[in-house]
């Protein structure tokens, strides 16, 4: 396939008299970086800030559907992200959690690239990250700096930092995750009430490739379900290693962090008793992070004059549908064309993001949350009825509205 072109942006008054947009991006994760890269590719020049004092993330795996895929073409970054991106034949296989029988199978490959112009992979967090960064232009993130609040100042606002400087900015760009800084100054009194605990947590690991069982090696994309329990592996890092996300009862834990340690003996503990292989791939991990799932629902608005949301700030949604990373990216992208697009007006350029972006991303996050009871199905009637169902199921032509969706034609559409 041919990298598509960078769409030109509209020329404004703005523009035209030279004054360029002061944007600051409020986190140097995904979403951050993915603004930062598809601003600069839209002509525009956006400092990062970062509370870290390394661009890196704690170890995890992810799926990066086609919708981004398609994105990151358009950045020029495909041959470096598919150097440790693992392609999956096997979007999803579905096995019974007591004894390993397969219940459905779905083939991705070349099929997925017919329907929607790319393949679906599996990647390593970190691997992701260097590649939305290749795609900053230097000086790239400032590093430790954790912004701690911001402050309107007329039409621009202010933020600040832990060390006591300052900074200001024409627009502030919140890609500081789940409890977010820019969004609480944005929704000041219409903040959302406290999340609903979902009564579950998730434990991840990364197994070396060399210690995984073989059938863990294989590209795809495999979910174990049982009662009260999911399970997830693939292999990503280019096979060197299997990224396992499994899916429990909380107990009593309420942390939800991505650096929290869990307890490898408490996630062993949790499936015992299912099917050997899956056992066997949980004797070869020797850690484990763990996090209590929160459910949080739509926000009424994701912008307030210069200030904007993206990617978890946003919408955060549970992994069920692995559109995390992927929404993100189509937030950076639509944010950025429609910035290029009318400079002279950055408080309507967010609010037209807004409009593009919220009903689809809000869509995604529901529908992600409402996976978790039927992977979680006790044995009986319901979970014989749902396993029944997965043989007239077809997820890659289900899925076609998210996976075929192009976020930047909403931006070009003159309609909108």
């Amino acid at each position: 396939m041919n990298e598509a072109a960078p769409r030109p942006a509209r020329c404004t008054e703005r523009a035209r008299s030279g004054v360029s947009l002061h944007i600051a991006v409020v986190g140097g994760g995904i979403g951050g970086l993915a603004a930062a890269a598809f601003l600069h590719r839209a002509g525009l020049t956006a400092t990062v800030y970062e509370q870290a004092s390394e661009i890196r993330e704690i170890g995890a795996g992810l799926v990066v559907a086609p919708n981004a895929v398609r994105l990151l073409r358009r950045l020029g970054r495909i041959e470096l992200f598919r150097q440790t991106a693992v392609p999956l034949e096997v979007g999803w296989e579905f096995r019974r959690w007591q004894d390993g029988r397969v219940l459905f199978s779905q083939r991705m490959g070349a099929e997925c690239e017919r329907l929607y112009g790319e393949w679906c992979y599996t990647a390593h967090r970190a691997d992701l990250l260097d590649t939305l960064l290749s795609a900053v232009p230097e000086p790239g993130p400032r590093l430790d700096a954790r912004c701690v609040g911001i402050r309107r100042v007329g039409d621009r606002a202010e933020l600040s930092f832990a060390d006591g400087s300052t900074a200001t900015a024409d627009v502030v760009i919140g890609a500081d995750g789940t409890h977010s800084v820019v969004r609480d100054a944005a929704l000041n009194a219409e903040a959302p009430g406290p999340p609903r605990f979902s009564g579950v947590c998730a434990y991840r690991c990364l197994v070396p490739a060399q210690r995984a069982p073989e059938f863990a090696l294989r590209p795809v994309q495999t979910l174990w379900l049982g009662p009260g329990h999911h399970f997830v592996h693939y292999p990503i890092s280019a096979g060197r290693y299997v990224n396992v996300v499994a899916f429990a009862p909380a107990g009593d834990w309420r942390i939800e962090s991505w650096t929290a340690e869990g307890r490898i003996e408490d996630l062993r503990a949790e499936f015992a008793g299912w099917d050997p292989q899956l056992t066997s791939l949980l004797a070869a991990a020797d850690r484990t992070g763990r996090w209590a799932l929160l459910d949080r629902g739509p926000l009424s608005r994701w912008t307030d004059g210069p200030l904007a949301v993206i990617g978890d700030a946003a919408h955060p949604m549970f992994p069920f549908l692995g559109q995390g990373a992927a929404q993100a990216i189509e937030d950076a992208a639509v944010l950025a064309g429609c910035l290029a697009a009318d400079q002279g007006d950055p408080t309507a350029a967010l609010r037209r993001y807004e409009t593009l972006r919220k009903p689809r991303a809000s869509q995604v996050q529901l529908l992600s949350h409402l996976r978790l009871d039927a992977n979680h199905l006790p044995d009986g009637p319901e979970q014989q009825a749902r396993d029944a169902a997965f043989a007239g199921a077809d997820p890659l032509a289900h899925n076609a509205w998210i996976y075929g969706h192009d976020p930047e034609e909403d931006v070009t559409e003159p309609s909108r």
